[in-house]
């Protein structure tokens, strides 16, 4: 069945901040029965309520820790614990390393720590990380954002079918991100930057960087996302296109792609 195959729901692809009608970056995979929230950029809990409750959730995966990546973790801490969700359990929280110490010190408001783990099961990501969520299988990779922060392939199997997605985070082109995308049937990629700097570290892609990643892995799909102000999806899309001969779409709020 179609709603057993892996699907991506786009909730936010947004940056620095969120627009009207477009939150920042979250995307909801499910696929098999499994549901997991990757990113929780400002304005995705409330999309990701339109489709699960976070009760529901079986894991969150969060790239890095730049607030249009995390920031509504926040507000779905007090959702998990202050308002009308009963977890049966801590949510499983995948997420680069110091991601339960940064969230509690913005919670904390007394002597004593928020307890931030009595929301989410934290687990800290690493270069090579991998975890099973239901029939689904996460293998994360760092990349070169500046910071702390990683890529993922998300892999159905079994009532998932066998597709598989990766998806870029924030990063410069870099050979982790090529290898975990290697033959993937979708590749979600940021294609932040207009243009490539000519001074100091690069830390996004540009729409021909995404082409070029897409083509050098040899993907089936690709989907942009994080398009920056100084870009229309009109325009990532055509200069994508222009470095990659499959499929180039953008990530539209609101948007699913079933990975076939």
């Amino acid at each position: 069945m179609t709603s057993d195959l892996l699907r991506l729901t786009v909730l936010g692809s947004a940056t620095p901040y969120p627009d009207v009608d477009n939150a920042c970056s979250g995307y909801l995979v499910a696929g098999g029965g499994a549901r997991v929230w990757v990113d929780a950029g400002t304005g995705t809990l409330a999309q990701l309520r339109r489709h699960v409750r976070l009760d529901e959730l079986d894991a969150i995966w969060i790239s890095h820790l730049h607030a249009d990546h995390t920031a509504d973790l926040l507000t779905a801490y007090y959702g998990a614990l202050y308002a009308d969700v009963r977890l049966p359990a801590p949510i499983p929280l995948f997420g680069p390393p110091g991601i339960a110490d940064r969230l509690a010190d913005f919670l904390t408001n007394t002597a004593t720590r928020s307890p931030v783990e009595s929301a989410f099961a934290v687990r800290e990501l690493y270069d090579g990380h991998s975890a099973r969520v239901g029939a689904l299988t996460l293998t994360s990779r760092s990349v070169a954002h500046g910071v702390p922060a990683f890529a993922v392939r998300i892999e159905g199997g079994g009532d998932a079918g066998s597709g598989s997605l990766v998806y870029s985070g924030d990063t410069a082109p870099c050979a982790a991100l090529t290898a975990l995308a290697r033959g993937c049937d979708l590749l979600l990629c940021e294609a932040d930057s207009a243009q490539a700097p000519t001074a100091g570290e690069q830390v996004h892609h540009t729409p021909e960087d995404a082409g070029d990643t897409a083509s050098t892995a040899r993907v089936g799909r690709l989907v942009l996302t994080h398009v920056g102000p100084s870009l229309t999806p009109e325009q990532a899309v055509s200069r994508a296109a222009g470095r990659y001969r499959g499929p180039v779409e953008y990530a539209a709020p609101g948007a699913v792609f079933v990975v076939r």
